[in-house]
C-alpha cells in the first residue's frame, strides 16, 4: 500500500516541479521584455544601463573631486548641448551646473541633434580648468555669436569628464 501512495505521488511531485520551472521561465522572458523596452544607441565602448549613478550622486561625487583628482563612473543625465561642427563634445545637465564631456582618444562622436535626450556616460569625471582659449574654441563650435565669445575673459574651473561609452536612449 506504501508503495502504491508513493507510486501515485511521483506524477504530481513531477507535474508542480515542471510548473514552478515555467514560472520561472516566465519570469525571465517579462525581464527580458522589459530590458527590451528601454532601446539605447550605443557609442564608443560598448557599456551597459547598469550601475549607473543617478544625476544627485554625480554632483555629489564632482563635489568632493579637487583638481587632478579622478572617479572613474558611470552616470545618467539629459545632454544641454554637442558639438555643432562634428559631435566631438557635449555638455551634460548637473543641476546648477554641467559637466563637459569629450570623447577617449576623439575615437567617436555623438549624433548633433541629441539636444535634450536622456544619456548614460561611462568614463572618468574630473575637475580641470579651461583656458580662455579653449573656452573660445568650444563657443565658437557651439555657433556662438563673436560678442559671446569676445566677452570670455577669464580661466574657468570645469566639471569635466573623459567619456569612453556612452549610450542614449531612444
Amino acid at each position: 500500500m506504501k508503495k502504491l501512495i508513493v507510486l501515485l505521488s511521483i506524477p504530481f511531485v513531477l507535474v508542480a516541479c515542471k510548473s514552478e520551472n515555467k514560472t520561472e521561465k516566465q519570469a525571465d522572458v517579462v525581464e527580458e521584455v522589459v530590458k527590451q523596452e528601454i532601446a539605447y544607441a550605443s557609442f564608443g565602448e560598448k557599456i551597459t544601463d547598469e550601475n549607473v549613478l543617478s544625476k544627485s550622486e554625480i554632483i555629489e561625487t564632482y563635489k568632493n573631486l579637487k583638481a587632478g583628482d579622478t572617479a572613474v563612473v558611470k552616470f545618467s543625465t539629459t545632454v544641454n548641448e554637442v558639438c555643432q561642427t562634428k559631435g566631438c563634445w557635449m555638455r551634460l545637465d548637473l543641476g546648477d551646473d554641467e559637466a563637459m564631456v569629450r570623447f577617449k582618444d576623439y575615437g567617436f562622436f555623438m549624433p548633433k541633434n541629441i539636444a535634450d535626450m536622456e544619456v548614460i556616460v561611462n568614463g572618468k569625471a574630473y575637475v580641470s580648468e579651461m583656458s580662455v582659449e579653449e573656452q573660445r574654441h568650444y563657443a565658437e563650435d557651439a555657433g556662438k555669436s563673436e560678442d559671446e565669445i569676445a566677452a570670455i575673459t577669464e580661466v574657468e574651473t570645469t566639471l569635466s569628464f573623459e567619456a569612453d561609452g556612452v549610450l542614449v536612449k531612444k
